[in-house]
């Protein structure tokens, strides 16, 4: 995450995670990028790689260390027990000077480890918290994973695994989102505050445009509009945007189509008119037409 180092919101904001996967670091990074000082708690690994390092007690560090060690780039990381007295004690005392705690356990492990709301709220009053969960209320204990929540949402389409793990991006921002509004709110009354972050709720928000039907097969981002679909070239694929009636106009133009009133880009003579010109163009064809005439397209490989 690249931002101005003028633009520091949150420099001597300090910021403890005990979020593990994607999602909690993902939010800890871009807090960090925001100018917070980051620590990233997370439980012993099961030893140490051939070189002498600890393994990472996060999964991601086990499964993925490559995506593990880009999230924790710039981030100070810390092995602790919590279930020993020695691990709460260190906890303890990180949390004395610390603005907000960022976890991603069920709360009933939170209440185990004595870091349920009411316990930290009254061993720390300046604290505040944003627990990320899977689900909401009482689902909060169910199991879950961004593939899950996705289906749940109706995002999963057929067999295939979607293209990247949105429901747990998606979280990761409404997780700093819910850590800006708690420092606000903790700034204005003095007192720490506590905000739940549901990672199906974020997976319903990515689905809202569906459930609008704006991306369902009729809808004109969901294949309806000519000028807004994904189409065969001669050595690739073209994605076009043209949705605006500006650009459905140049669009047209270039296609040799007659210039477009409202309904025209819907019509099934339009879909096999683009159809057909796009698949007489290459690549490069393509590239040069959207610069000459401000068309938004994108081509791609095969």
């Amino acid at each position: 995450m690249v931002t101005s180092p003028r633009f520091q919101p949150l420099r001597g904001t300090r910021i403890v995670s005990l979020a593990l996967n994607l999602p909690g670091p993902a939010a800890l990074l871009r807090l960090q990028g925001l100018g917070a000082r980051c620590l990233k708690i997370e439980p012993p690994g099961p030893g140490q790689t051939a070189t002498g390092r600890p393994i990472s007690g996060d999964p991601m560090g086990q499964y993925d260390i490559g995506a593990y060690t880009t999230l924790h780039a710039d981030i100070r990381v810390l092995q602790l027990d919590l279930k020993t007295e020695r691990g709460q004690a260190r906890l303890a005392k990180e949390l004395a000077t610390t603005d907000l705690l960022l976890t991603s356990f069920r709360p009933s492990a939170l209440l185990k480890l004595g870091l349920g709301w009411k316990s930290l709220h009254r061993a720390h009053p300046q604290l505040s918290l944003v627990e990320i969960v899977g689900a909401p209320g009482e689902r909060a204990e169910e199991p879950g994973h961004d593939l899950t929540y996705l289906a749940e949402a109706g995002l999963v389409a057929g067999t295939s695994l979607p293209p990247s793990l949105l429901a747990d991006m998606a979280g990761a921002l409404m997780a700093s989102e819910a850590v800006l509004a708690c420092l606000l709110q903790a700034r204005a009354s003095e007192r720490g505050q506590c905000r739940q972050v549901a990672l199906s709720q974020a997976a319903e928000w990515l689905a809202l445009p569906r459930t609008w039907g704006l991306t369902l097969p009729t809808g004109a981002v969901g294949g309806a509009h000519a000028g807004y679909r994904v189409y065969p070239c001669k050595d690739g694929r073209v994605a076009i945007a043209a949705l605006e009636p500006h650009f459905a106009r140049a669009l047209f133009s270039v296609a040799g189509l007659p210039e477009p009133d409202a309904r025209a880009p819907f019509a099934p003579e339009s879909h096999a008119a683009i159809t057909a010109w796009a698949a007489g163009k290459t690549r490069k064809q393509l590239d040069a037409l959207a610069r000459a005439h401000d068309i938004p397209l994108y081509t791609l490989p095969k």
